[in-house]
């Protein structure tokens, strides 16, 4: 169980944000933006600054956090590039285009040395059908072949946004396309965006396929509007991670846990004393080191 971050949850300025985890004792690094652009849009120059940074600090990349499959499922589609939820950085490209995406991106991967790619499952349009979730499966069959060809994995990540959103639908689709290159990225905190409780609900199911989490955590507001979903410091929201971590040293995880907080508080280090995101992330660094110790 090894401590990571997404650099762009620190800084745009990618240097720097490997500073900050360097400040932390963290040596490994998840990377989907850098200087305002998003990994399946870097240049070749980009890449070899990426590179470089890495190479001068003596620090790795677990892993490139890609946009694949944010798009429509349908071929068809009207819009092809519509953009239903956050993309961070990438340009919103249709499903014709999503094979160019993930050529690139594992071009990147060999580039900075990691085999796991993210991936994810489509906007969410309709309420989640047994037709539907066999559609997102065959759409893997090509992606996978070529990830097997290359020598990657690919990381299904449960999006809230997307059609697979909780453990339960993640780990089902997994086990129904049963290939050794497509596993999960478990994050509990789009889990809990999806109404489902992230532990022990969705992990219980997950865990067979867990090779890498992203950690957040929430709480849930009550307004006279209705509910209102905030990011916070991990550990003070309504995520069991506590329980979690424990549950995850018992069962021996080895992959790594990755921040991504998208905390950002209302005092900080930023212009006029408002918080930034590396102020949010720095917070987070902190609180969660604290738990991991204690466990």
């Amino acid at each position: 169980m090894r401590l990571t971050a997404i650099t762009d949850e620190l800084s745009q300025d990618f240097e720097h944000a490997l500073d900050v985890l360097l400040e932390y004792g963290i040596h490994h690094a998840e990377l989907r933006g850098l200087w305002g652009t998003n990994i399946a849009d870097l240049s070749e120059e980009q890449v070899k600054r990426a590179q470089k940074a890495l190479k001068e600090r003596d620090m790795q990349v677990v892993a490139l956090s890609t946009p694949f499959y944010k798009c429509d499922l349908s071929v068809e589609a009207v819009n092809e590039g519509e953009k239903m939820g956050n993309m961070h950085l990438a340009n919103p490209r249709g499903f014709a285009e999503q094979m160019q995406i993930l050529e690139r991106c594992v071009a990147h991967a060999y580039a900075l040395d990691t085999p796991y790619l993210r991936v994810f499952t489509f906007w969410r349009k309709d309420v989640l059908t047994p037709e539907l979730e066999q559609r997102i499966i065959d759409a893997f069959e090509e992606p996978l072949k070529y990830a097997e060809k290359h020598g990657i994995t690919l990381l299904l990540e449960n999006e809230y946004a997307c059609y697979i959103g909780t453990g339960e639908e993640a780990a089902r689709v997994a086990k129904k396309i049963n290939s050794p290159n497509l596993q999960l990225l478990w994050d509990p905190g789009n889990a809990y965006c999806a109404d489902e409780t992230p532990y022990p609900n969705g992990y219980e199911v997950v865990k067979p396929w867990a090779k890498h989490m992203h950690i957040k955590d929430a709480v849930t507001k009550r307004t006279p509007e209705g509910k209102k979903m905030q990011w916070c410091v991990i550990g003070e929201g309504e995520i069991d991670y506590r329980g979690h971590l424990a549950a995850l040293k018992q069962n021996g995880y080895e992959g790594f846990l990755s921040l991504e907080t998208h905390y950002v508080p209302t005092t900080g280090s930023g212009e006029g004393g408002k918080g930034t995101s590396e102020d949010g992330s720095r917070a987070c660094l902190v609180a969660l080191s604290q738990l991991i110790a204690e466990i």
